[in-house]
């Protein structure tokens, strides 16, 4: 018997109920995560750093953050039961999403195989330029979030909003603003340099990063409080997710002032 039967007959349907534009960038995510993994295969080998950090550390950073923020996006449709995918501004908002992630993986790869620094490097006309661009492709990014929220509240504006679609529309908002405020702040207040916390490296004091962290990642949090709430709160269920999107702005803005 079979036991992966029901798990590959679940895929099989969930795939089959993706529109080609889902599809497309359920493929751009999988494709980030191998990417990820043969890069850090690579960087067994490679003992090069960059201020006292691997040179393919940031470079594995951005290539995990990419490929859950593509899937993310395709999962925040079916959890806000949205049919914005079947729709020609859907392809616009993945179009956006793939460019400028794309291009900040592939310029942040190709300075780390340089030895050479992507972000704060103004060393020359060129990397001052290309780190202007970057920060451009940031904010488009998250945009393509805050495009999908509208689009979703446009679409379900006529009914009553569940609380699961509220979620997604909240989450999505948040990881458009928070994450691109403290993305300027990240722009001009650089780091401090070496290893900080296993496996992000971030620091607690002076840096930027955790709320940068929350602010992006608002797009998985706040809706997975949507579907608690929806599941577990009864009557009290938006109030409960209220209160759940007001308290991460709270630990954003927290964070935000520890890194001043």
């Amino acid at each position: 018997m079979n036991l992966w039967y029901p798990y590959q007959e679940w895929i099989g349907i969930a795939w089959q109920s993706l529109s080609m534009t889902s599809k497309v960038l359920v493929g751009y995510g999988v494709l980030m995560l191998i990417a990820l993994m043969l890069t850090y295969a690579w960087s067994l080998n490679d003992h090069r750093v960059i201020r006292g950090v691997g040179v393919w550390v940031k470079p594995m950073k951005f290539m995990a953050a990419t490929a859950m923020f593509a899937l993310t996006t395709v999962w925040v449709l079916k959890v806000a039961d949205s049919h914005i995918d079947q729709a020609d501004v859907y392809i616009w908002i993945v179009a956006l999403l793939v460019s400028t992630s794309l291009f900040e993986v592939v310029y942040i790869s190709y300075q780390g195989s340089q030895s050479s620094a992507s972000h704060y490097n103004v060393s020359d006309p060129f990397h001052a330029f290309m780190f202007g661009i970057m920060g451009i492709a940031a904010v488009g990014l998250t945009a393509s979030q805050g495009w999908l929220a509208w689009e979703i509240w446009h679409e379900k504006q006529s009914a009553d909003i569940p609380v699961e679609t509220l979620g997604v529309i909240i989450g999505l908002v948040l990881t458009f603003i928070l994450s691109t405020i403290s993305g300027f702040m990240l722009g001009g207040n650089q780091p401090p340099a070496g290893q900080g916390l296993p496996i992000v490296g971030w620091h607690l004091h002076k840096d930027i990063r955790p709320a940068h962290f929350l602010g992006v990642h608002a797009q998985q949090f706040i809706p997975l409080f949507g579907i608690a709430a929806a599941k577990y709160m009864g009557s009290y269920a938006q109030s409960g997710l209220i209160s759940a999107s007001v308290f991460y702005i709270l630990l954003w803005g927290i964070s935000t002032w520890l890194s001043i």
